[in-house]
């Protein structure tokens, strides 16, 4: 059994999600988490504390306390200059980040963030010279270098809720993973996305693992293992994880999974199956998992940190341990696992007997009938005293076929049918006088929970069940579905297993050609033949029949959650047109078209004046809220001003006597405090419709991306960059249309 070598406690609760180690002086190992209290703690037991400047002592001589006087969002600790053997911290908070020299107790820069730092990473990417703090906010990605200057800016589609830098195409150079709100893994090299991956929830962390593999977890509990843009394996829990983090626990050369959950479990499972190799458990939950060489021993200790504070160490075990880091004997699982097994297997085999005797009685009767001469009936074939309930054992006609089928049901169908908004529909039925008694459904991201159990009510069997099914976003999602097939009195079920592909586009209903064609559109030139466009479009949506064309191509369909039509046209000379007043939906389709067809770059010219329109507002407000922004700045400075000089007053009254003066200096100064507080109210009020419109801001943008491929798509995030940097609005309206400055 693996035990902790050193246990420690720093007296401080500490935020999840915030822990890293750093090297501030180039020797010795320093702990160091956020705190509650808009401090950052550093635990160095190797150094004497530090004070002055940012640097507090506290109680605790290992201790430092670095104020910050925001809420941090996050921390990281690495080495910032390359020709230095110190390590720097960097600080987000919701508005700022600082890049902090411990060791010299002083600020290398202090940047402003309005769209945040919820994520910050340390690190060379691509080609781009130099470490950097990258850090992710409000939709947005930056990097700046040991100065301060801003040496990277991208955007990416929601929130940034975590980052982590891997060599992800195996070339030597470090690309970007990117976990964010809106569910998806995006790899960035540079500025160029290189693969995108859909979870079913929040990405909440990434960690970096043995060669092109990086672990991953989500909001709903979930964590697993990618390997590129291959998933290994995942498991779901009912905790949360709050940090992930990759370590060689059992010395087989290969990192494991150690994960920390809000429970306050510690597990660490194989990179390749998942399974668990070790497990601990801590008081209250866990809030950052790290590694060092913090006993100055020459080895790396795996360092866990719970939320109150409590630091485990542990060291890799020993090779003599390998298989048995865990307080259970493997023997004695190994065993109950069998024996649960063997249980299962016997209740089978015994189902089988009975269905094989009743077959062996009804085939000897079948002959006897056949020897006399007598009618042999199928209904009835075991002779009077030896009679066997068919439904009961199971048994079901051999020519029985199982069949799934999925179509569209749009708002002028659900009259007839339950109050659902329009879905598609899934059909599971059998070819008989059989019943469907319950299916089980997987599928990622349609159903709470990933899967769906239908179970009809005894007085409601039939032969088929019916499944409302509405995806979210436009992804391939694979149905797994298990059906129990079995008659009405049946105590033994047939499971049929089936998997089915729901298309992308799955919730886009052929309409007629001749409804309103949408104002917006996009028009690029590929050079593939039409029936490659038309096998795309075959697979990629939900139809009754395959579409062919002669001609010209001119297919429409209609959106069922409600943002209209979509019309795709393409001439024989391979121009080919996107009408949808939807720029995500545009995005998507030609995405998707881009990776079937195997383009690896290509130019768009996109006309969506309705976007346009929303952009130009966003602007206005974004200026208009910048603009109050300094004002309340400005009037705070003002005020605080003011009531250093009325706190002078009142206090020089006070001495000399003067209640009169002094009780109406005092009251003045009330009023004053309360117009401070009022307009701090105002202006976190601004702040936070600031980050809104930045937001927006920032999805437009990528949206105009998205609709570029390869090098045309960097080329317009940059240049939608360098025009709203510039404040050049009307350069960025034709950026977004011909996707060039």
């Amino acid at each position: 059994m693996l035990v902790p070598i050193f246990t420690l406690k720093i007296n401080h609760r500490v935020n999840p999600h915030m822990v890293t180690v750093g090297r501030y002086n180039g020797k010795h190992t320093a702990l160091t988490c956020a705190t509650a209290a808009g401090k950052v703690l550093i635990h160095n037991p190797h150094m004497k504390t530090q004070q002055g400047g940012r640097l507090d002592s506290s109680a605790d001589s290992d201790v430092n306390l670095l104020s910050i006087n925001q809420q941090v969002s996050s921390v990281c600790a690495g080495r910032l200059n390359p020709s230095a053997t110190n390590d720097i911290l960097a600080v987000g908070t919701q508005t700022n980040l600082l890049a902090y020299d411990v060791d010299n107790n002083s600020d290398l820069f202090y940047k402003d963030t309005p769209d945040g730092a919820n994520a910050v990473a340390i690190g060379e990417l691509g080609e781009i010279p130099g470490p950097m703090v990258i850090m992710g906010g409000n939709c947005s990605l930056q990097g700046y270098d040991l100065e301060g200057n801003e040496n990277f800016w991208t955007v990416t589609g929601d929130n940034v809720c975590s980052l982590t830098l891997l060599d992800f195409t195996g070339n030597g150079q470090n690309e970007l993973i990117v976990g964010s709100e809106d569910f998806d893994i995006r790899v960035f090299r540079e500025d160029e996305i290189l693969a995108e991956m859909t979870e079913t929830e929040a990405i909440t962390c990434l960690c970096p693992m043995n060669n092109t593999r990086f672990g991953y977890a989500l909001a709903n509990g979930t964590v697993g293992v990618y390997d590129r843009t291959s998933r290994y394996w995942r498991i779901k829990s009912k905790n949360q994880a709050y940090t992930i983090h990759s370590f060689d626990l059992d010395s087989d050369g290969v990192p494991e999974l150690i994960t920390g959950w809000s429970n306050g479990k510690i597990d660490a499972r194989s990179d390749r199956t998942g399974e668990v190799i070790f497990k601990d458990n801590f008081t209250s939950a866990v809030a950052g998992i790290v590694q060092a060489d913090y006993r100055l021993d020459g080895s790396q200790q795996l360092l866990c940190v719970s939320t109150d504070g409590e630091v485990k160490g542990y060291n890799p075990a020993p090779r003599e341990m390998r298989g048995n880091l865990m307080d259970s004997n493997l023997e004695q699982d190994t065993i109950r696992e069998l024996g649960m097994r063997k249980q299962n297997l016997m209740m089978e085999l015994k189902n089988y007997d009975q269905n094989e005797k009743a077959g062996v009685v009804a085939a000897a009767a079948m002959q006897d009938a056949m020897q006399s001469g007598s009618k042999f009936s199928a209904e009835r074939p075991f002779p009077v005293g030896q009679e066997y309930d068919q439904e009961k054992m199971g048994v079901i006609p051999v020519c029985i076929i199982l069949f799934i089928a999925m179509c569209q049901y749009r708002l002028k169908l659900l009259l007839a049918i339950p109050p659902y908004p329009p879905h598609v529909e899934l059909f599971i039925g059998t070819t008989n006088d059989t019943m469907v008694r319950a299916a089980l459904i997987f599928a990622e991201g349609i159903f709470e929970g990933e899967s769906h159990v239908i179970h009809p009510h005894p007085n409601a069997l039939s032969n088929c069940v019916r499944v409302p099914i509405i995806p979210p976003k436009d992804v391939p999602v694979d149905l797994h579905i298990k059906a129990f097939i079995g008659y009405k009195s049946s105590m033994q079920f047939h499971v049929f297993e089936l998997t089915r592909q729901l298309p992308r586009f799955s919730m886009y209903a052929p309409c007629r050609k001749d409804c309103p064609e949408p104002k917006s559109s996009c028009t690029f030139q590929i050079n593939e033949r039409m029936q490659r466009v038309l096998l795309w479009i075959n697979q990629s949506f939900l139809l009754q029949d395959d579409i062919d064309a002669e001609g010209s191509l001119n297919v429409a369909f209609m959106s069922l959650r409600g943002s209209g039509p979509l019309f795709l046209k393409m001439e024989p000379q391979g121009l080919m047109t996107i009408k949808t007043d939807d720029m995500d939906l545009a995005g998507d389709v030609i995405q998707a078209l881009c990776q079937f067809l195997n383009i690896d770059d290509m130019q768009v010219s996109a006309d969506f004046p309705d976007e346009m329109e929303k952009l130009r507002s966003i602007l206005v407000k974004v200026d208009e809220y910048h603009a109050v922004r300094q004002k309340l700045t400005a009037e705070m400075a003002d005020h605080s001003n003011l009531i250093r000089s009325m706190v002078v007053r009142a206090e020089d009254a006070r001495l000399m006597g003067d209640m009169k003066n002094m009780r109406r200096g005092y009251s003045e100064l009330y009023n004053m405090n309360r117009d401070l507080i009022n307009g701090y109210t105002i202006r976190c009020s601004n702040h936070q419709e600031l980050l809104a419109c930045l937001k927006q801001l920032n999805q437009v943008i990528q949206k105009a991306g998205r609709l570029r491929v390869g090098k045309y798509k960097t080329q317009v995030i940059s240049a939608c960059r360098a025009a709203i940097k510039s404040n050049n609005v009307s350069a960025l309206f034709k950026i977004m249309k011909t996707g060039a400055s």
